[in-house]
């Protein structure tokens, strides 16, 4: 009798760059020390500037543009005007995905590739006339509206180049970050936005995308858009110059009716997007970072998730906040949709003693299983504390399978065999 191998909701994991691996040989073992099962590794990825303390070679690494981790064909992009780019910097080699995957791999290691979609500053230079438009005609050159056509047809290509070079029994499953709108807090150099001092209503309402591809469908959807952009600026204005709090909600700003066709354009467009993904990636689980707040915007795609139709596996959702807010965030989406769970845990701002007991509160609440962020970024001190703390769920596992009630009893199993293994962080 054969057995499936775990899924990705079966199992914990932290995130990596290929960076922390690629001339790194000690790195994945390290990793692996930590008693997770996957690893979700870049393979196309934003501008950032990161810390690399465990490795050989460098100590920094600044990727300056976002860019594909893994060889491109030309040929695929013909036409194109959106196509990633290759990134230059730190260790070369050809195939660094392929690369720091194989080296995972080698440890037992489940991978999951790590795919951003829509924030890209370097493509929306390129295109600028793509990217999301606020109320005020302001552009966020960051941020590629998913609403348009050709952004989608960027996306998608993205994914089906990837899904043309690795077998899917290589990489079983695709996290994808930034699969909606990105918005006003995410996220521009030299940030000095902070002094204003606005409210999260007023960050919502600078979030909203306006151009023609989004009037069109919020005008499909049953609103006036040129309503909906005065609302906006007739808000906002009213906050920032006098000092009039925004609503938390958008339907206090906007109306119940233009908020609900604004929300139902975004859900309809992500909806589409992770189809046609899913289209280019058979035999793969789509891991969706999401947001159960369908106003919300950034790289968790902001859903009502008891009524989205797209495609995903499971939803991954960010629990990087307050304990409490976080516990209640997983309550909610664990009632409202019957796909899996998974709680994004960051290890970088979490305080190293109180991690086990969030990791531990956030499966109470029905976590599926956890993705710690992130294993190249953490300090020894912080690495030891995400060991700590899955080897405890590890143990709860165990006793929840083979206790009174005898085996069995226990419906998910976040045990990986990666779990027994000791080792210096």
């Amino acid at each position: 009798m054969t057995t499936e191998p775990p899924g990705s909701a079966d199992l914990n994991g932290a995130f990596a760059y290929t960076w922390d691996l690629v001339g790194d040989p000690a790195a994945a073992e390290r990793i692996a020390a930590l008693g997770v099962g996957a690893v979700v590794l870049q393979a196309a990825y934003h501008s950032v500037r990161a810390m690399t303390p465990y490795h050989p070679v460098h100590r920094t690494v600044h990727a300056t543009h976002a860019a594909a981790y893994f060889p491109l064909d030309p040929r695929q992009w013909d036409g194109m005007r959106l196509t990633p780019a290759l990134p230059g910097w730190a260790v070369d080699t050809p195939d660094r995905f392929g690369t720091a995957a194989a080296a995972l791999r080698g440890q037992g290691l489940r991978v999951e590739a790590w795919l951003v979609l829509t924030h890209s500053s370097a493509a929306g230079e390129r295109a600028p006339e793509l990217t999301v438009c606020n109320a005020f005609d302001e552009r966020y050159g960051y941020a590629l509206c998913p609403a348009q056509p050709e952004v989608r047809a960027y996306a998608t290509q993205l994914v089906r180049a990837f899904s043309e070079r690795y077998d899917a029994a290589e990489v079983p499953a695709l996290m994808l970050e930034a699969c909606g709108w990105l918005g006003f807090e995410h996220g521009s150099h030299h940030e000095k936005t902070a002094g204003a001092d606005l409210s999260s209503g007023c960050r919502d309402l600078l979030s909203v995308c306006l151009c023609p591809a989004c009037r069109k469908g919020i005008e499909a959807a049953g609103a006036d858009p040129a309503a909906v952009a005065q609302a906006v600026r007739r808000t906002v204005d009213a906050e920032m110059r006098d000092g009039v709090r925004a609503p938390n909600l958008l339907a206090e700003s906007l109306g119940e009716q233009a908020a609900t066709a604004l929300l139902r354009h975004r859900r309809s467009v992500i909806e589409e997007l992770t189809r046609q993904i899913a289209a280019e990636a058979p035999g793969r689980e789509i891991l969706l970072m999401a947001d159960g707040d369908p106003q919300a915007t950034g790289p968790d795609s902001g859903l009502d998730l008891g009524r989205f139709d797209g495609r995903a596996t499971a939803v991954v959702l960010k629990c990087w906040d307050d304990e409490d807010r976080a516990v209640a965030r997983v309550e909610e989406a664990v009632r409202t949709t019957a796909r899996p769970v998974i709680a994004n845990v960051s290890v970088l701002e979490e305080h190293p003693a109180h991690l086990a007991r969030k990791v531990a509160r956030l499966r109470a609440a029905g976590a599926r299983a956890i993705r710690y962020y992130h294993a190249g970024l953490a300090s020894p001190a912080r690495l030891r504390s995400l060991r700590t703390a899955n080897a405890q769920q590890a143990v709860t596992a165990i006793t929840a399978a083979t206790g009174p009630t005898g085996p069995g009893a226990s419906t998910v199993s976040t045990v990986s065999t990666a779990s027994t293994k000791e080792g210096a962080a």
